[in-house]
Order: structure tokens, then sequence, then C-alpha cells
């Protein structure tokens, strides 16, 4: 297997490689030829790096890289740039989202910088939902820039070493630039012209919505192979499990641009454990979008099911025997861990030790 870690630490960024635009994971693996694995994690509501690194955890080797999502659906959680500051710490290969309903290109540019200075490989573009959408419908929407201008506009930052204003870099980002696509959202035949513009725009790999509806996705990927566009951009699926058929109807109902056929609902509905079940269809979607011609990756959305993923990913045997990055406890690391260990246990036996002393003086 290759070595995908820096040798020195795997917080730091890998060697560069010819033809790469990164110096990160996803990347190299994608350019190998290796199909990727991708997960989303669900972002704290909180200031404590530990929800953000528990969440992380249920992730390591299963993964290739972990998005950092950005106040998705309009709700605000911890920010995306926070996140990955964490996961980069730890040597985690994150994917950072930029919404541009929230930033307009000032900050947006300034944020690449200090993502990729922070050792941020991956960079995914959206347009993002509008604020009405969340729970702060008062907020003002920016859309500054869209999806499209915001890849041209990191593609120049890294390509041409200069910001929108032309003002020279003294270092460009080294970024993997990634984009959403939605297949089955009307109108339907655009949507393959759709990722093509997107490419044209910077995209280099692409991330799907859910993939539910398997006759409509290979209609869609057939398209997008004739038109050449899978030799020009990784694409990777969106898949992930439903808890239960009244939440794929919810969300069906609620959630613009999801397609949830009702074959997928009957099955949930007619299984004695729908948890269960849920899973076992997203296991069966990633058995199947595998084996459609241009597909070079899944991307796991397990909202609040994230402790799934590591089944899904596995029993879908996706991998072949690959193990993506994991985490290694340095021997100071484990030292550290065990002394903790032992004055946690020590201040616990003082307290019993006491609390004994006082029953025997109050006898």
């Amino acid at each position: 297997m290759m070595n995908d870690t820096h040798p020195h630490d795997p917080g730091l960024p890998l060697e560069p490689l010819p033809g790469h635009s990164s110096r990160g994971r996803l990347e190299r693996i994608l350019r190998r030829g290796e199909f990727a694995v991708t997960a989303e994690l669900n972002p704290p509501d909180s200031a404590n790096p530990e929800d953000v690194y528990e969440r992380a955890a249920i992730f390591e080797g299963w993964v290739d890289g972990i998005n950092a999502v950005d106040a998705s659906g309009a709700n605000c959680h911890m920010s995306s740039v926070g996140i990955c500051a964490l996961l980069t710490r730890m040597g985690y290969a994150p994917i950072m989202q930029i919404s541009a309903r929230d930033r307009n290109r000032i900050a947006i540019q300034g944020d690449v910088l200090g993502a990729s200075a922070m050792g941020v490989q991956n960079i995914l573009c959206l347009t993002g939902d509008g604020v009405q959408t969340g729970d702060q419908p008062g907020a003002k929407p920016v859309f500054d820039l869209d999806c499209m201008s915001m890849l041209e506009t990191i593609r120049t930052m890294r390509d041409e070493g200069k910001f929108l204003s032309g003002r020279k870099l003294t270092t460009p980002p080294g970024v993997f630039l990634g984009a959403a696509i939605n297949p089955f959202a009307p109108p339907y035949d655009f949507r393959p012209y759709r990722l093509g513009k997107k490419i044209a725009a910077g995209a280099q790999f692409v991330q799907s919505q859910y993939v539910f509806d398997i006759p409509m996705f290979k209609e869609y990927m057939k398209k997008v192979v004739d038109l050449g566009y899978a030799e020009k951009c990784f694409i990777l699926a969106g898949v992930g499990p439903m808890a239960s058929a009244k939440t794929a109807k919810w969300i069906r109902t609620n959630v613009p641009g999801i397609h949830i056929p009702d074959n997928i609902i009957k099955r949930l509905e007619g299984a004695e454990n729908q948890k269960q079940e849920g899973k076992q269809i997203c296991i069966d979607m990633i058995n199947e979008v595998k084996e459609i011609e241009g597909v070079s990756g899944i991307h796991v959305m397990a909202y609040r099911q994230e402790e799934y993923v590591a089944e899904i990913v596995h029993e879908s045997g996706v991998l072949k025997g690959r193990q993506p990055w994991k985490r290694e406890v340095s021997r100071s690391e484990a030292i550290a861990a065990a002394h903790a260990t032992e004055v946690q246990e020590g201040q616990l036996q003082n307290q019993q030790d006491m609390v004994k002393a006082a029953a025997t003086h109050q006898s």
C-alpha cells in the first residue's frame, strides 16, 4: 500500500507530485484509480474541540476525507474552517466546504489562504441554501459569488497566483477543488451539462446528492461519460442510511433536491427493524453505484447515524482490502494518556478512602 502520510508528522502535507494540485491524500487516492470514500462530519453546536474529535474518530480507518460542513440548511454550527483547523492538527484529511451564502469574495479568498496555511488540501465550493430554510431567517444573505464564480476565483488564486483584484500572492494555495452535483433536480437533461460548467470553472471532483434512484443515476452517468466529463473530474456518489420510512418521507417532502422513490419507502415500511433496513439499503446502493462507469468513489452522509459508517463501508466491500489513513497514537501520547488515567484513578481512590474514613469516624 502507498504511504500517504508525511514521515515526520501526519498533520503536515505530503511531498508534491507531478500533475497534482494539492499535497493531500484524497487527490492521490483518486488519481491512482482507487475507489475513494468520504464522509460528512455532523458539526457540533459547541466550542469544545473534543466534540469534533469524538465525531471524527468514528471515521478513522474507513474514509479518505471528512467533509467539514458549512452551516448546511442555513443553520449555524461550529464553522467549517474551525473544524478543519482541529482536524488538520490531528492529521485527518478534511474537505472544507465554503458556502457563498455567508461570505463575500474578500472573506472567501482570505479563508482559502488561511485554510491552506493550516494544511487543508481540499475545498468544496457551494452556493448554499437560502437563509429562509434555516432557523435564523432574518439573517442577511450575501451571495456575492455563487458556486461557479467561487471555483473560478480559487482556481485563479491557485493557478495564476493572484487575487481577483489582480494583486499577486506570495504563496498560492495548493488545493484540490470540488463541487456538489444533483442529478435528480429538474431539468434532468440539463444536469450533465451543469457538471460540465463546474468542471470548466475549476471542479476536479464532485460529490452528489443522495442516490436512491439507481436507474435515473445510471442514465445521468451514461450522459456524463459520453460527454467525456468523467475523464476530467472524479465523481463521488452520495449515499446514506435512512433511519425510518417516516424520516425518508419527511426528507423527501421538506428537503429540496433529495429524490427518494416510492419503492425505497415501501421497503422501509415493510421492515421489522427499519433502522437496520435503512443501513442495508445504503449498502445495496453502494454495491450498485460502484459498478457504474465513471463513478470514482462514494460520499457517505449518515446524519446522526455516523456510528454506522464503518459497518456500511466494511460490508459493502468498496475498499477491497485497502485501509484508509488511521491515526497512530505516538508513544508520548500513550504515556501521557496512561499517566492521566493513573492520576484520575489515584484521585478516585483517595476520595473513596476519605469517604471510608469519614464513615468510620461517624460510627
